[in-house]
């Protein structure tokens, strides 16, 4: 059996991006993909990149890195992953102060302006004026998810990489150390290997639309975006995680909507938390609810033909990753948990792979299980 200095397992954007990383200081890697067909959160992303939204020295220091390593990374990777900039639309609601809800972002790095309806409505001509009380905007980063993946894993495998299709057995047999960037399935994949860390998931839900005439000049969100909360509550006792039929919080919806270069959209998401990643979900009523609430902010997009997908959203505790060696298990470590993952992943890939070099590095150590 060939041997490899690192298994990663996961090919979402934090194992593509890590794998590529190592490979490139000069570690032989394998990289383990459980799906021909990838159905992970990377492949049903919105695709945006948040640089703006830092609130604290670190998360502002990482999206700047970001920032550089995005600028270089299509010319690197030789590949097209559609970077662009959008404007950020975050609706507020008719029951809700515009002037308090702006007040929630004055810490971050680039706080969104303050837009009225009507300013709203000339920014973004879908969406629906009568639903809203104003809205706030800010310069969004945008990639493709899915394409920038496939090229970090096609410059992986130029570098000489491996991949593979199969799944991490709990052993270390194809390597001296395995790094666990499976997302949502983290948790339960360190479980069965009698390893419990603080990775959580969120059972996400989205609709898929196919290319249409339909013109989406924004990327619309929520400006009180409830994800967040739900995932802070949920984590608030850590032991419900340990049966998999608790349910800690109820669902909820937060009403969105991208459109790609192509025309397609994604439109979502529905966010619950139920402790068994397995879990069975009714399609229909999740369908029925999402577009119920997308039909009354952007009234257009509501009954556009779709598909409704599903998939496994990774958090921590705090809303920063888990990085670095699992202390119970010698060689195996964990790149898990982001919440802002399209932003972070990319400078904190190579931060981890130089820092598993020998390199010190004054932010690993902070983000360690």
């Amino acid at each position: 059996m060939k041997t490899y200095d690192w298994t990663v397992v996961g090919g979402g954007i934090t194992g593509a991006a890590l794998a590529y990383e190592l490979v490139k200081t000069g570690f032989s890697v394998l990289l383990l993909e459980k799906d021909a067909v990838a159905q992970n959160a990377t492949r049903y992303s919105y695709g945006g990149l948040a640089y703006w939204s830092g609130s604290t020295e670190l998360t502002r220091q990482l999206s700047q890195e970001a920032i550089a390593r995005y600028n270089i990374l299509s010319q690197e990777l030789d590949a097209d992953i559609e970077l662009r900039e959008l404007d950020l639309l975050l609706t507020i609601p008719t029951d809700t102060d515009p002037e308090a809800t702006a007040k929630l972002y004055a810490q971050c790095a680039v706080p969104p302006r303050l837009l009225s309806v009507s300013e709203a409505c000339e920014l973004e001509p879908l969406i629906n004026g009568g639903a809203i009380a104003g809205a706030l905007t800010v310069k969004h980063g945008h990639i493709h998810p899915q394409k920038t993946t496939q090229a970090y894993i096609q410059a992986f495998l130029r570098a000489g990489g491996e991949l593979q299709i199969g799944e991490w057995n709990g052993t270390t047999t194809h390597s001296a150390n395995v790094v666990i960037c499976a997302g949502g399935l983290s948790r339960q994949l360190l479980k069965s290997v009698g390893i419990s860390v603080k990775v959580y998931f969120t059972h996400a839900e989205i609709i898929e639309i196919p290319p249409v005439d339909w013109r989406l000049n924004t990327l619309v969100m929520p400006a009180n975006l409830q994800r967040f909360k739900l995932e802070a509550a949920s984590t608030e006792v850590d032991e419900l995680w340990d049966e998999p039929y608790n349910q800690p919080v109820p669902p909820i919806l937060d009403a969105g909507a991208v459109q790609f270069l192509d025309g397609s959209l994604r439109v979502g998401q529905i966010s619950r938390v139920l402790t068994d990643p397995y879990a069975v979900i009714n399609a229909e009523e999740s369908e029925n609810w999402l577009r119920q609430s997308i039909s009354q902010v952007l009234p257009a997009l509501g009954n556009l033909p779709g598909d409704w997908h599903h998939c496994l959203v990774a958090f921590s505790s705090n809303s920063l990753p888990i990085i670095g060696a699992i202390p119970e298990l010698t060689g195996v470590h964990i790149f898990s948990g982001f919440s802002n993952p399209l932003v972070f992943v990319p400078p904190l890939a190579k931060r981890f792979a130089q820092f598993l070099t020998g390199k010190n590095d004054e932010i690993i150590p902070q983000l360690s299980p």
